[in-house]
């Protein structure tokens, strides 16, 4: 049996690439886990400590404790009704009516928008004197100001919805994408069939568009986990930890107070969190039927 040449020669040109990210990608991982045992303000020697930092965040750190619990509320937030009005307005403006372009463009052009400048707009916005929101409903005849950044009760709500409007364009965008890959063949056939409408989107396009799922929920889920820029642009965590983060607090525990290993372990966990909730997910739906 003749056996089949090995192509030294492709290898070779990976190499350089490969160098790239090992050094990029793998060793800082491994780094930063080496980082996180150990006691460290980032400029003295390291002080060894093992698992110490991870056992102190979940138990004699209440805050951790609330930027993991705003951190999972952000993320079921995120994937029930980001996930929700992306594919509604994919849905509508996959539609032939006048003015489709417009509107796409309308509903994508908060994405390009820094997050800073997104954060200011809506500090505006939510401005308990001279706010448009508490105008509105003034001008309404409803009397239902609000303090909305700085009330705990509101404040990670109000963060949500000043970037659920500055990032929903994003997935709305690979949604439609998604949906003018679906033959119309195939709902042709299904409504000669006597398939109703709600039976051939979640039974036939949803289906059809398994791979865009998978790109926009893994999208979607490490964007929740790493959500930064909004919240700090908004409140910075507060009030009283009200909308702190783990990549906040991860921040504040590296530069603000110095304490590397711990804010290194807490991102540790932040990339350990994505990869149990995403690898399981895009194996069981990227996988061949």
């Amino acid at each position: 049996m003749k056996q089949k040449r090995v192509d030294w020669a492709a290898y070779i040109f990976l190499v350089p690439a490969g160098i790239i990210y090992v050094s990029v990608i793998i060793v800082p991982i491994f780094y930063s886990a080496f980082i996180s045992l150990n006691r460290w303000n980032g400029i003295s020697a390291m002080e060894f400590v093992g698992l110490r930092n991870y056992i102190n965040l979940f138990t004699a750190d209440p805050v951790f404790r609330i930027a993991l619990t705003n951190n999972i509320k952000w993320l079921l937030l995120t994937v029930t009704i980001t996930t929700t009005m992306a594919l509604t307005l994919a849905v509508i403006l996959n539609k032939q009516f006048r003015g489709r372009a417009f509107f796409r463009g309308f509903f994508y052009f908060p994405t390009v928008i820094s997050a800073i400048a997104v954060a200011i707009i809506w500090r505006w916005i939510y401005n308990p004197q001279i706010g448009f929101l508490n105008q509105f409903f003034r001008f309404l005849g409803i009397n239902y100001a609000q303090s909305w950044l700085s009330d705990p009760k509101f404040s990670l709500y109000a963060v949500y919805a000043a970037t659920l409007w500055a990032t929903v364009g994003q997935p709305m965008i690979l949604f439609l994408a998604g949906l003018q890959t679906v033959p119309k063949e195939v709902l042709e056939a299904a409504i000669i069939d006597g398939a109703s409408a709600p039976r051939r989107f979640f039974l036939i396009t949803c289906v059809l568009m398994k791979e865009t799922f998978v790109i926009v929920l893994a999208n979607l889920v490490v964007g929740a986990m790493r959500v930064f820029d909004s919240i700090w642009g908004l409140t910075g965590g507060g009030p009283i930890n009200a909308t702190q983060m783990l990549s906040t607090y991860m921040y504040s525990q590296t530069f603000r107070f110095s304490n590397v290993g711990m804010g290194t372990a807490i991102a540790v966990l932040m990339v350990l969190m994505m990869m149990i909730v995403i690898v399981p997910y895009v194996l069981f739906t990227a996988r061949e039927r």
